[in-house]
């Protein structure tokens, strides 16, 4: 047991609770400058009190004396869900939580300080971790281009309050006139930590079981839905988002050569596209094509080309590949498919606002597992498949991409994060079939699987949440 893990573990659990440390106190029946001291490594608290104070702050005894932060749920906005806008971002990869969101911060820190004339950035948990391979460390010079800037990589410090944290300071002629300590949590998304406002509320309910039963009481689809809380103005963005979706799966269509990284791994989007196999059956021939706009997306990601996160950018090849298909093989218009990316956004909602969609807090199953159940429900809505379907579809993409791991080789969205939006793609397409022959007998529902999701990824090893330290990441 460590005093000094101790004590900041009470500091920290303390000041997220809003508490006094006599109120602290309190509650485990000590005086306020005993909880003081704890707080300082003057001593440390019984084993009865930390089971007491284990209790009060909600975390493991295990997490109380040796360090991990439970996940910061604080951000989330239980009375709502936020806009679909905060969902589909669109920007350069290859990395959400590593690359879009550090630079998007970055910038925002940097104009913040226009007389500061140095800079300088801490890095912490996966950011550290897999910074270099998810160009992190390009895209942070990139925003301070100009200044003098000093870029740390912090790979030993356990008590953040996110795996993917980061302190950004600014200085003028040697002194610090700010600091800031962004919480990147996924999707792009980013909080400044003790400045969080609450997150404006578009969806008041936050669940598939209460949004469908809504749905089935004013006979709403599910984009409807969409249409109710945000309004119109919300299919003019999903047009964007469909348009970026589209040139990206073309672009990658499009490119060979090598990625770049170090791992030499060729383009593949380009031969799937164009080399059909001899006496090619129909399904075969989906396969290859689904596949190889998936590869274009991922391999785009992996170019620092612009992609869409649905909802990363690691796992941003999934549902553009299910949609372009069914668009070019199936003769979808452009109003179908942005109905159906309402319906995909509304679920992937669902998972970010209970859940997770960070490989840094859940493993792979978050992102990879969440784009499916998107790309399933996508698919169910072009079918005018049943809300009862839906749920099923989405369902049946998540329940079976359980534990999935997070382990990129030499930290590049590469391998095996490519294949895996092919794979996630094909599954999606299967898991809508499977929802529509057998509806009827289904048994969980995707809130608890995605309640399991969370808790899966929750109770996953840290070396296999996208630190680069477990699985293929280590073995390679």
């Amino acid at each position: 047991m460590s005093e000094s893990i101790i004590s900041q573990m009470i500091y920290e659990n303390r000041r997220r609770l809003k508490l006094s440390q006599k109120e602290l106190g309190d509650m485990v029946g000590v005086s306020n400058r005993a909880v003081s001291k704890w707080e300082k490594s003057l001593s440390h608290p019984s084993t009865d009190i930390c089971l007491k104070l284990a209790e009060i702050f909600k975390i493991s005894l295990d997490t109380l004396m040796n360090g991990e932060l439970e996940p910061e749920r604080r951000w989330l906005n239980k009375s709502g869900m936020e806009s679909l806008r905060e969902l589909y971002r669109m920007g350069r990869g290859p990395s959400s939580s590593h690359s879009m969101a550090p630079e998007r911060a970055a910038i925002l820190f940097r104009e913040a300080n226009p007389s500061a004339d140095s800079f300088k950035v801490i890095l912490y948990g996966s950011l550290a971790k897999m910074g270099k391979g998810h160009r992190c460390d390009y895209v942070l010079n990139r925003a301070f281009r100009g200044h003098k800037f000093e870029l740390v990589f912090d790979r030993d410090t356990k008590n953040i309050p996110h795996p993917n944290t980061m302190d950004c300071f600014a200085y003028k002629n040697g002194k610090e006139i700010d600091r800031e300590r962004i919480l990147s949590v996924g999707g792009g998304k980013f909080l400044v930590d003790g400045h969080r406002t609450k997150p404006k509320s578009y969806y008041p309910l936050t669940t598939f079981t209460e949004i469908a039963a809504y749905c089935r009481r004013n006979k709403l689809r599910l984009w409807q839905y969409v249409e109710m809380c945000e309004g119109k103005e919300i299919f003019e963005y999903l047009k964007e988002v469909w348009d970026c979706m589209k040139e990206s799966v073309e672009s990658g269509l499009k490119s060979t050569g090598t990625l770049p990284g170090g791992l030499d791994v060729q383009k593949k989007a380009y031969f799937l596209y164009n080399r059909p196999s001899k006496n090619e059956t129909a399904e075969t021939r989906e396969n290859r094509l689904v596949c190889a706009y998936a590869f274009a997306v991922s391999e785009q990601n992996a170019s620092s080309e612009t992609v869409v996160t649905a909802p990363t950018c690691g796992s941003a090849g999934v549902l553009p590949a299910v949609l372009y298909y069914q668009k070019e093989q199936r003769g979808y218009s452009d109003d179908d498919i942005i109905k159906a990316l309402a319906v995909a956004g509304l679920v992937g909602n669902i998972i970010k606002t209970n859940a997770s969609i960070s490989g840094a807090e859940c493993g792979c199953q978050a992102e990879i597992g969440s784009a499916c159940s998107m790309a399933a429900s996508s698919l169910c809505e072009l079918a005018k498949m049943s809300l009862e379907q839906i749920e099923y579809a989405a369902e049946i993409a998540m329940e079976h991409h359980l534990g999935l791991t997070c382990d990129p080789v030499k930290s590049l969205v590469q391998i095996p994060c490519i294949e895996r939006n092919a794979v996630a793609a094909m599954r999606a397409i299967n898991a809508t079939s499977l929802a529509g022959f057998l509806s009827g007998t289904r048994k969980i529902s995707f809130d608890l699987v995605v309640k399991t999701m969370y808790e899966t990824g929750r109770d996953m090893h840290k070396n296999y949440r996208e630190t680069g330290e477990g699985g293929l990441a280590r073995l390679y």
